[in-house]
C-alpha cells in the first residue's frame, strides 16, 4: 500500500479504550439491578446488558494500546458518546415497556440522557418502574461527568470553536493528553461533581425533615440530584419539579447554576481562592445573562398576570430561566401557557448555555463573551481606525485566530439549527402531521435537541414528549443531540479524508 494513503489514526488504541469504558458500564448497570431487586422489579433489563457490555468490552480491550495524540482524541470523543448511548438503550428495549420498547425510541431516550439533553419520548411515566427511571437519571449523571472531564482535558486542546480559551479562564494545566494527566483531572473534577451531587441530596432530605418538602423521598432526592448537577433534566415525575414544593424549587436553582459553572473555577473556590471566580469575565457574563433574562421574564409574567403573587412570579421566572439557560430543562409549570414575550425569552436563552468546562451544553457563555467583546472592539476601531485594541479575556489578550474560531463556531451552530428546523417542518409535512407543528414549535424542538436543552414548546413542551414526531425526525434528533453535545467540530473532522490519511 502507498505509504501516503496509510491510515494515520491509531484506531486500535481508541477501540481498546472504548472497551475499558464498556467494561466500566457494567458497574452502574449492576447497581441499578440492585435497585430493581429491592423494588421488586425484574433485574433482567440490567443484567443482560451488563453481561453483553462486559463481553464486548473485554474483546475490544485486547487491541494493542499505544500513545494517544490529538488525532485520536477526536475519535475517542465521538465514539465514547455513541457507545454509551447504545448500551444505555439496551435496558429500555429489554424491559419492553411503554414508548421505550422500540429501538428508535430507546436510542432517542438513551442519547438524550447521555448527552444531558433531557428530551424524552416518555408520556406514560407509570409504564416504567423505579429502576428504569433511575437508569435514565444515571445516564445523565454519567454523561455530565464524562463531558466535564473531556471538555476540560481534551476539547480545550482540540481548538473546538475557541474552547481552548477555557485554559486561560480556568488556568488548567497538563491536560493536553488523555493519559496520564486525564486520570488526575478526572479525580479532581469528579470529587467536585460528587460533592455537589451529595449536597443536593442532603438539601432535599433536610427540607423533607423540617416539613418543607413532605413528598420528597430518598429516591426523589437521588434521581433529581443526578440530573440537576449534570444540567440534564430527566425526572421520574411527569410534573418534573412542579411535583414538589416551592422550597424544593428554590433550593434546586443554585445546583443547576453551579452545574453550569466552570468546575475548575469551582475547585479553586473550594481551595479558598474565590478571586479566580470573581476575576472571570465569563462568569460575570454568565451571571449577568441569568439575572437579566430572569428580570425580563418576571416583568413579562407580571404584565400578563400569569401568577397571583410576587413570590410565585419571581420563583417561576428565575427557575425557568436558570433551567433553560443552563440546558437543564426542568419545569415547575407548563410554560407553554406563558405569554408569547416570556416564551420568546426562554427561546433566546436556549442559545446561551452556561460556562465552558461545566456540564452544560449549547453555545456557551465563553463564546458569547468573546463575541460581545470583539463586537465592542470593532465599534471602537470604526471610530478610531488607528487604534490597536486587542480583545481581552480576564485581562489576557485573545489571539485573533481564536476570535475567528469563535465566530465560525457560532455561525456554524446557527446554520445547523436552521437546517434542522427546515428538516423538522418538511418531514412533518411529509408524514402528514404538519398541522400539529407550528413554526415556533419546530424552532423550539430544533434548538432544544441540537443545543441539548430538552423541553421545547407545543407538544414537545415541558409536560409533553417527542414521541409524536415522525420516526425519521426522531432519528435526526438522535444524530444532532450527539453532534451538539460533542460540539460539532470533532464530527466534521472525522468526515474529512485528511483526518484519516494526511
Amino acid at each position: 500500500m502507498n505509504a501516503g494513503l496509510a491510515v494515520r489514526v491509531d484506531w486500535r488504541t481508541c477501540l481498546s479504550l472504548i472497551g475499558v469504558v464498556l467494561e466500566a458500564l457494567a458497574v452502574p448497570l449492576g447497581l441499578t439491578a440492585v435497585v430493581a431487586l429491592l423494588s421488586g422489579e425484574s433485574v433482567v433489563p440490567f443484567v443482560v446488558p451488563a453481561v453483553l457490555t462486559l463481553a464486548v468490552g473485554f474483546t475490544l480491550r485486547r487491541f494493542d494500546r499505544g500513545d494517544l495524540g490529538l488525532r485520536e482524541g477526536y475519535l475517542i470523543v465521538a465514539l465514547t458518546w455513541l457507545a454509551i448511548a447504545v448500551v444505555g438503550a439496551l435496558p429500555f428495549v429489554v424491559a419492553g415497556n411503554g414508548e421505550l420498547a422500540t429501538p428508535v425510541n430507546a436510542l432517542f431516550e438513551s442519547t438524550s440522557g447521555v448527552t444531558t439533553t433531557g428530551a424524552t419520548v416518555v408520556a406514560d411515566f407509570d409504564a416504567h418502574g423505579r429502576s428504569i427511571h433511575l437508569w435514565r437519571s444515571i445516564l445523565q449523571w454519567m454523561g455530565g461527568l464524562g463531558i466535564l472531564v473531556i471538555a476540560v482535558a481534551l476539547l480545550s486542546q482540540l481548538r473546538v470553536g475557541g474552547a481552548q480559551l477555557m485554559e486561560t479562564e480556568s488556568q488548567t494545566q497538563d491536560v493536553n493528553k488523555l493519559t496520564p494527566s486525564i486520570e488526575a483531572t478526572a479525580r479532581l473534577l469528579g470529587r467536585v461533581y460528587a460533592a455537589l451531587t451529595g449536597a443536593m441530596v442532603l438539601s432535599w432530605l433536610l427540607l423533607g425533615f423540617v416539613g418543607l418538602a413532605p413528598n420528597v423521598t430518598l429516591y426523589d432526592a437521588v434521581a433529581h440530584a443526578f440530573t440537576a448537577v449534570s444540567t440534564a433534566g430527566f425526572s421520574p415525575r411527569p410534573e418534573s419539579l412542579g411535583a414538589f414544593s416551592p422550597a424544593v424549587q428554590w433550593v434546586t436553582i443554585p445546583f443547576m447554576f453551579l452545574g453550569a459553572t466552570n468546575f475548575v473555577l469551582l475547585y479553586h473556590l473550594t481551595q479558598g481562592e474565590p478571586e479566580r471566580l470573581l476575576r472571570s469575565d465569563e462568569f460575570r457574563f454568565y451571571l449577568g445573562a441569568v439575572l437579566g433574562a430572569a428580570v425580563l421574564t418576571a416583568g413579562f409574567l407580571a404584565v400578563s398576570g400569569q401568577f397571583t403573587s410576587v413570590e410565585a412570579t419571581a420563583r417561576h421566572s428565575l427557575f425557568q430561566v436558570v433551567s433553560i439557560l443552563t440546558t437543564t430543562g426542568y419545569a415547575t409549570v407548563d410554560f407553554n401557557l406563558w405569554s408569547p414575550a416570556a416564551k420568546h425569552v426562554l427561546f433566546l436563552v436556549m442559545f446561551s448555555g452556561g460556562m465552558a468546562g461545566s456540564t452544560t451544553c449549547s453555545i456557551k457563555t465563553l463564546r458569547w463573551t468573546i463575541v460581545v467583546k470583539s463586537f465592542r472592539r470593532d465599534l471602537f476601531t470604526e471610530v478610531h481606525p488607528e487604534a490597536i485594541k486587542p480583545v481581552r479575556l480576564s485581562g489576557r489578550v485573545v489571539d485573533e485566530g481564536v476570535v475567528r474560531d469563535v465566530y465560525a463556531y457560532v455561525l456554524l451552530s446557527i446554520v445547523v439549527f436552521v437546517l434542522l428546523t427546515v428538516f423538522v417542518v418538511t418531514d412533518a409535512a411529509r408524514a402528514g402531521v404538519g398541522d400539529q407543528i407550528t413554526e415556533f414549535d419546530a424552532l423550539g424542538a430544533a434548538a432544544a435537541t441540537f443545543l441539548n436543552i430538552g423541553p421545547a414548546f407545543g407538544q414537545a413542551g415541558p409536560y409533553g414528549s417527542y414521541a409524536f414526531f415522525p420516526r425519521t425526525t426522531r432519528m435526526a434528533f438522535i444524530v444532532l443531540m450527539w453532534v451538539g453535545r460533542i460540539e460539532i467540530i470533532p464530527v466534521l473532522v472525522l468526515l474529512t479524508p485528511a483526518y484519516w490519511r494526511s
